[in-house]
């Protein structure tokens, strides 16, 4: 697993709980990481139409849409990269009868627990998610 749902829920609870544009470097004093790993995150955010920047002097960054439209199941497929339960570094031996078949039962599973997270992400929104901290 990497830090990249973390980092971009917290860059998105931000968002949500913000009046106004917020620039990357107060983004990344909150979450306590480089500016430059924000804005990476940011223009992925971008990407998948969940944030929207503002270039210039009184830009910045904000929702892209309202945060009853967004859920973590959103956030989660914009930074998702790699099976949730991780992929073998190597290939197992086809001449064996475990390592012939394994790489397609541990897909199963990957698929089955990458529903179920997408299920329960998919059940709050960004606005749900926000106001735990109010």
């Amino acid at each position: 697993m990497n830090g990249r749902f973390p980092t971009a829920l917290h860059i998105m609870t931000l968002l949500c709980s913000a009046d106004e544009q917020l620039s990357s470097e107060f983004l990344a004093g909150s979450i306590n990481v480089n500016p430059v790993l924000v804005r990476k995150e940011l223009s992925n955010l971008i990407k998948h139409q969940l944030v929207y920047s503002k270039a210039g002097k009184s830009g910045g960054y904000t929702l892209s849409k309202p945060a009853m439209q967004i859920t973590l199941a959103n956030i989660y497929t914009a930074v998702k990269s790699t099976a949730i339960l991780g992929n073998a570094k190597n290939e197992p031996n086809p001449k064996c009868p475990v390592g012939k078949q394994i790489n397609q039962h541990l897909d199963e599973i990957n698929k089955q627990v990458d529903q179920s997270v997408m299920q329960k992400l998919g059940n709050t929104t960004l606005a749900d998610f926000t106001n735990k901290f109010n």
